[in-house]
């Protein structure tokens, strides 16, 4: 995945810029980078911060930068924002998003005589590719468009120019851009939290495929927004933080009214609910308010130094530290059934871990209940994983145990709550598993839980329907 932070100012920007894109750690721990434009022209950083976070290793860089325009991001992928020079004069770009046509794009290019320079793990840099595609028209706006007509994926991006920061939300708006508004400053944030303890106020949020220019002195339309959107619905239910809002909608209260339906369709009665910190405790709050079991912590995510399940990046290690981050309280564990509330299961490598964890430290039952439906259908539109097969996933793998290659004719079938091969799916996932009983989401009481029109969801992931 990966989050921006932008900042156009009258004064020297670079505090707000740091700490913006600072708050926007939890959406990558792979690279960060921060550019600015003042007096002295650009100037910018790039570091690894798989070892390192984001603060430590851009405090120097943020003490010695000065500038009144910047950018920034964190990445869970290619090395940016990257420094460009082009007929377009120079500039600095940077982008959220997945292109699935990379090597169809990099070919078309190529013939037309041009080159690449950056590469990550031996592949052209994915945000170069999109500033290539940016130089191929005569000016940036258009060069814009024509990227995001070109790309097959998603693509949100910022970029930075000497006359002010361009902003561009992906044609179908799957990711947010929302707009904060001080005396003298404007920013634009992924997530709507970061810029409040800046002194920034909510200003708007940028439609579908709108792209705008951002200067200190206003933020103005040059593309007017599409009417249609597919934002993701997973960002609500797992990727977003929880003081964001998206179109609106808060991110916490949506996991509250999730674990609320979970409950209303739920006939087990267990000593207590609970959730698989973070994103789960929401969930589990809402569920225990609605169904008057009483919430606990039987565990608690030892943070200091194991702040998130995906890092480091190699599975075996993201394995080991999914059990060894949790730290039990065993006193609410040891005798009791418990019905543990998780945003999702992916793998499920991470969740059965948790459940023996549970049973060995004396836990007499543990009823499982994810926040969102199966995950059916590998992600096309954005980089949350770095799976690249969809046999990663559970589900599939269920599947094709029950009637190998087959299975692809009936996923439809597998994603239907009222159908037996789902039931089927859903009851040995629980087994192999080992859970007490298994009991996802509903697609429909998910959509209610989020409160915006179905169809301005994408949920792609769950029923495979773009």
């Amino acid at each position: 995945m990966g989050g921006f932070f932008a900042v156009a100012s009258k004064e020297d920007c670079v505090f707000d810029l740091f700490f913006g894109v600072d708050y926007h750690s939890h959406l990558g721990t792979r690279r960060g980078g921060m550019a600015v434009y003042g007096k002295d022209g650009f100037d910018r950083a790039i570091h690894n911060i798989e070892n390192s976070p984001f603060r430590t290793k851009f405090e120097k860089d943020a003490n010695e930068m000065k500038g009144y325009m910047g950018i920034g991001c964190i990445s869970d992928y290619e090395p940016q924002p990257l420094l460009i020079r082009s007929h377009h004069g120079t500039y600095v770009i940077s982008t959220v998003g997945k292109i699935n046509n990379m090597e169809e794009l990099t070919n078309e290019l190529l013939s037309r005589h041009t080159h690449f320079m950056e590469m990550t793990s031996g592949e052209i840099n994915a945000t170069e590719l999109v500033a290539t595609l940016i130089n191929q028209k005569e000016n940036i706006v258009e060069g814009i468009q024509y990227a995001q007509e070109k790309i097959d994926g998603s693509m949100t991006l910022t970029v930075l120019t000497p006359k002010g920061v361009y902003i561009a939300r992906d044609r179908l708006g799957r990711t947010p851009v929302v707009i904060g508004k001080k005396e003298g400053a404007f920013c634009a944030s992924f997530e709507s939290f970061a810029y409040l303890n800046l002194g920034y106020d909510d200003y708007r949020e940028l439609g579908p495929g709108e792209i705008a220019v951002m200067t200190p002195e206003a933020v103005v339309t040059l593309v007017q927004p599409g009417k249609e959107m597919k934002i993701c619905t997973f960002l609500w239910v797992y990727y977003g933080y929880p003081s964001s809002s998206y179109e609106g909608i808060s991110v916490e209260q949506m996991r509250y009214r999730c674990g609320e339906l979970l409950a209303e369709r739920d006939n087990v009665r267990p000593d207590t609910v609970a959730g698989v910190p973070d994103s789960g405790t929401p969930h589990a709050i809402g569920y225990a308010n609605k169904s008057g079991i009483p919430f606990s912590r039987p565990f608690i995510k030892y943070t200091p130094t194991w702040p998130r399940s995906f890092m480091p990046t190699m599975q075996s290690q993201r394995n080991r530290i999914a059990k060894m981050k949790l730290i039990p309280v065993h006193d609410l564990i040891k005798g009791k059934r418990l019905l543990l509330i998780d945003d999702s299961i992916v793998r499920g490598t991470q969740l059965r871990e948790t459940t023996e964890f549970l049973y060995h430290s004396g836990a007499k039952e543990v009823h499982i209940r994810p926040a969102c439906p199966p995950l059916i259908y590998g992600c096309k539109f954005l980089n949350f994983s770095r799976s690249t097969s969809e046999m990663d996933l559970i589900t599939r793998r269920v599947m094709k145990r029950f009637e190998g290659d087959e299975a692809k004719k009936h996923l439809q079938e597998y994603s239907n709550p009222d159908s037996e091969r789902y039931q089927k799916m859903v009851e040995e996932i629980g087994r192999e598993m080992n859970f007490s009983s298994l009991r996802y989401h509903r697609l429909d009481d998910m959509i209610r839980s989020v409160g915006i029109d179905a169809s301005k969801l994408c949920t792609y992931c769950w029923n495979g329907k773009e």
